[in-house]
């Protein structure tokens, strides 16, 4: 007769644990947002965040992404870490429907790293769960349900939830296979040097001409390797970014539509709507409107930053 495996009725903790989350270190919940495949009322285009991380649990579909400086196939039960200052662009296939759950948080001094870094810059940005996947999903699933329900105490409770997500996406991120160091040749180098002059001056009146200029490249080569590495243009890039950030402040602020065109470069609302509206699929106020209702609907209401 076969011996089976006697059955734990009771695990003690380690005496010697200790939080992660002590001291300076004391992450802080700001939103879950349930991503589902059959509504793309809110398509977000390339953007970064430039004071919290976000945590993207793949729950169904397939795509491809750009994150940071190259387009990357994302599936089901892949986990997404986007450290404070990432550009991403999460604008799924046409014929690809991506269900996912997003966590954001901020206040992380993870010890060694820089400020809101949950792993290091250079660990990588996609991460498949594994057998980890059910319970993160659960978890996430718990956390959206409880605030977008309004339960009693909702935020205490998702924060402890935060807690032992944090922990799930650590220990997945620590068990990932230790890969190759990949050969970084020149043109990607040269490649990377025009996507961080776009991203630190994407809000001003910038040309190829003008991107040249200040590289010292011509125009013709630095498109054609701008575009080998990330798969768009330079000036699609910088659509698509300016477009991500204009999305971002409607959201967070009460700047007016034409305030936040010029924040983002344009130096006209009506070609900033026309823009807009085409790579959004809806109008920067339909897209405020929109999105103020869908929160109502589905949590409290948040006090968003007050126009300056």
């Amino acid at each position: 007769m076969a011996q089976q495996t006697p059955l734990n009725v009771q695990c003690f903790v380690k005496k010697d644990f200790q939080s992660i989350f002590t001291g300076n270190n004391q992450p802080k919940l700001l939103y879950v947002s349930d991503i589902r495949p059959d509504t793309n009322a809110h398509p977000r285009v390339m953007h970064a965040h430039k004071d919290f991380v976000e945590i993207i649990l793949i729950r169904s579909g397939i795509s491809e992404y750009l994150i940071h400086d190259k387009k990357q196939f994302i599936r089901k039960g892949d986990m997404l870490i986007y450290n404070s200052g990432v550009v991403h662009d999460e604008v799924p296939d046409a014929d690809e429907s991506v269900g996912s759950y997003c966590i954001a948080v901020a206040g992380l001094h993870m010890p060694g790293l820089r400020e809101n870094a949950l792993i290091p810059d250079d660990a990588g940005y996609i991460f498949p769960t594994g057998e980890h996947f059910e319970a993160m999903r659960t978890i996430c699933e718990m956390m959206f349900h409880s605030l977008s329900t309004g339960e009693p105490r909702a935020e205490a409770f998702c924060h402890s939830l935060m807690h032992a997500l944090l922990v799930k996406v650590l220990t997945v991120v620590a068990g990932k296979a230790a890969e190759k160091d990949e050969k970084v040749d020149e043109p990607h180098v040269l490649g990377l040097r025009i996507k961080r002059y776009i991203d630190e001056h994407f809000a001003e009146p910038i040309t190829l001409q003008s991107i040249g200029s200040a590289l010292y490249i011509s125009p013709y080569y630095l498109s054609h390797v701008f575009k080998e590495m990330s798969g768009y243009s330079p000036m699609q890039y910088l659509l698509r970014r300016r477009i991500g950030e204009a999305q971002t402040l409607l959201i967070t602020t009460d700047y007016s539509v034409t305030q936040i065109a010029g924040m983002v470069g344009y130096d006209t609302h009506s070609y900033f709507n026309s823009q807009f509206t085409k790579h959004v699929g809806m109008s920067p106020m339909k897209y405020r409107q929109n999105y103020i209702v869908s929160v109502e609907e589905k949590t409290k209401p948040s006090k968003r930053k007050k126009k300056k």
